[in-house]
C-alpha cells in the first residue's frame, strides 16, 4: 500500500466567498468536511495547512489535525511547501493536495492519485482527469482539459478544447470527438522534495497565458502522471451559489 500524507490548504480570505473554509455544511465547517473525506482514504495522515487561528480552532473542535502557515503565501502550492517543512517530510515522501473547497471528494480518488507516483517513479507530480460528456464543458474555458501520452503522462493542460478535432471542429465546437477529451480534476500528488522546490521555479510563459500553475512544472521538464477516473468528482464550492447547492447534500 502506498504511504502518503494528505495536505489541505485553507485560506480564510477567499475573494469570491469570504471565510469559505468556515462555511457551515450541516454541523461542521467546510474545511472539516473535506478533512473528514480525506481521512476515509488510505492516507497515513491528514493535515489542514491554514493561515488563521479561526481555522485552527474549528479543526481542533472536530478532531482534525491542522498547522498554522504564513498568511502571505501567493498560492496554495507555496502554503503546502511550507507545510512540508513544518511537518519534516523527507524528499521522497508522498503528498496529496486536496483542495479545501472539495467537501465531496471521493476517498478512492485520493488513493489513486497517490498510487500513481509509485507507479511512475519518473513523475514529480500526479493528478486526475475524466471524460468530458458535454459540448458545453468542452467549450468552457473554466473547464481545464488535459491531453496524455500512451503511458498516461500529461502532454499539456489548456482551457481551450484540446485535442483540436481538425475536421469535426471546422464549423465550430459543436460535437464531442471520440475518444472524448479529458477534463482535468484539480487534485495533485507530489513528491515532498519537488513540492518544496516548486515555489522557487520561475513562472512559465504558458503558465501565465493559461493561468494554470501546473504548466510551470511541465515547462521546467517535470512529468505529471494522470489517473483517468470513470466518475466525475462531486461539485466543489467556488461561489455562494455553489455553497447553497452543496448544502442541500448535507
Amino acid at each position: 500500500m502506498t504511504r502518503f500524507t494528505v495536505l489541505i490548504p485553507a485560506r480564510l480570505a477567499s475573494t469570491r466567498l469570504p471565510n469559505k473554509p468556515l462555511a457551515a455544511l450541516g454541523d461542521a465547517p467546510m474545511v472539516v468536511r473535506v478533512a473528514q473525506r480525506a481521512m476515509r482514504s488510505q492516507a497515513a495522515r491528514t493535515v489542514v495547512a491554514c493561515d488563521s487561528d479561526k481555522i485552527m480552532q474549528a479543526c481542533a473542535a472536530h478532531g482534525v489535525e491542522a498547522i498554522l502557515t504564513r498568511d502571505d503565501h501567493a498560492s496554495g502550492s507555496d502554503r503546502l511547501a511550507e507545510a512540508c517543512t513544518l511537518l519534516g517530510l523527507d524528499g521522497d515522501d508522498l503528498v496529496v493536495n486536496v483542495q479545501g473547497d472539495e467537501p465531496l471528494i471521493a476517498p478512492p480518488l485520493i488513493d489513486a492519485v497517490a498510487a500513481l507516483l509509485d507507479q511512475h517513479p519518473e513523475a514529480s507530480m500526479s493528478t486526475a482527469g475524466h471524460a468530458i460528456d458535454s459540448v458545453e464543458d468542452l467549450r468552457n474555458p473554466n473547464v481545464v482539459k488535459v491531453v496524455c501520452d500512451a503511458r498516461g503522462r500529461a502532454l499539456y493542460f489548456s482551457r481551450a478544447p484540446i485535442p483540436w478535432w481538425r475536421d469535426g471542429f471546422a464549423e465550430g465546437v459543436n460535437a464531442l470527438p471520440q475518444p472524448a477529451p479529458l477534463r482535468h480534476v484539480g487534485i495533485y500528488g507530489y513528491r515532498a522534495g519537488f513540492l518544496r522546490s516548486f515555489p522557487t521555479l520561475a513562472q512559465a510563459p504558458i503558465e501565465q497565458s493559461e493561468a494554470l500553475e501546473q504548466l510551470r512544472a511541465m515547462w521546467h521538464g517535470h512529468q505529471i502522471a494522470v489517473h483517468v477516473t470513470e466518475h466525475a468528482p462531486g461539485p466543489g464550492v467556488d461561489t455562494a451559489q455553489d455553497l447553497e447547492r452543496v448544502r442541500q447534500l448535507f
